[in-house]
């Protein structure tokens, strides 16, 4: 099914003559009882039942609503302009609304690519493009957004570990933006065959699931705290070459290999530690005689 149009003219207008012709089969009427003319009862009768056909069809569409025409289980078309018409007689006439709707999925338990579990929900935001296809292709357009959007969320869940402390990886919860464009797009390929449009999609809810969320939380410290100490170390590294080589060069020292190996470990015990040092002075060897 797609969506189509179908004949409809101004309402206003069209009540005009309709009302003219009522007059005018009034009058004809008069006549014909008066001359005992029978068709001129006639022509006023079928001008009647003309005039009572169309104002049967007279519809009101409001903003952002259309109307589906059927002809005795035909579809016809839609009307999609605002104001009052008058259309095909002897119609149904279905109400569609065309306003942008949001749906707030339920939460939902997946598991990541990493075999996590984790809660998650998410907001959509959609609208109907095509009226033949909402109301005629699939049954209860609504139900269908909301199952298709459970089974998008879960699929897309699925596809992504929920944290890692690699930059270039893909998560739930570092690419929000990113993931939400993916729902977005799955989520559109499955809505199409309704006549849906969706605009947005967003996460609002993400978290571990309550069962290991107490696990997860030590092993994400544990991965800080190792990232942190990788840091640390490297640029503790770093400051220690670049300090003997500036002692070296701005001094005529020359350090022995004991002596720079004495040097190098108490710069990066120094600077690694999470405690303050105590400095001890040197004072040189002392021999007894």
């Amino acid at each position: 099914m797609e969506e189509k149009k179908t004949f409809h003219v101004n309402g206003y207008i069209a009540l005009v003559v309709l009302i003219i012709l009522i007059v005018i089969g009034g009058y004809c009427f008069y006549f014909g009882v008066t001359d005992e003319s029978i068709g001129m009862i006639t022509v006023s009768i079928v001008l009647w039942v003309i005039s009572g056909l169309f104002l049967s069809s007279l519809t009101i569409v409001s903003p952002n609503q259309a109307k589906a025409i059927l002809f005795f289980g035909q579809y016809l078309g839609t009307i999609k302009e605002n104001g009052l018409f008058v259309t095909t007689p002897l119609t149904q006439k279905i109400n569609v609304s065309l306003k942008v709707r949001n749906f707030n999925s339920s939460l939902l338990k997946v598991n990541d690519s990493d075999g996590n579990p984790v809660e998650i929900s998410a907001v959509i935001v959609f609208k109907v493009v095509d009226t033949a296809r909402a109301l005629f292709d699939v049954d209860r357009y609504q139900d269908f957004v909301e199952i298709q959007s459970e089974t998008a969320i879960r699929h897309i869940a699925t596809q992504y570990p929920y944290d890692t402390f690699n930059d270039d990886d893909l998560t739930l919860r570092g690419n929000t933006n990113e993931v939400s464009e993916e729902l977005a797009k799955e989520l559109q390929e499955r809505l199409a065959v309704a006549g849906v449009e969706v605009i947005e999609t967003r996460l609002n809810h993400l978290a571990y699931a309550t069962e290991i969320a107490s696990a997860m939380l030590q092993r994400q410290q544990a991965k800080a705290i190792l990232s942190a100490r990788q840091t640390i170390v490297e640029g503790a590294v770093s400051m220690t070459q670049m300090a003997l080589e500036q002692i070296e060069d701005g001094q005529e020292i020359n350090f022995t290999d004991d002596r720079k190996i004495q040097l190098i470990n108490n710069l990066l015990v120094s600077i690694i530690t999470d405690k303050g040092t105590q400095p001890v002075i040197n004072t040189g060897d002392v021999t007894e005689r």
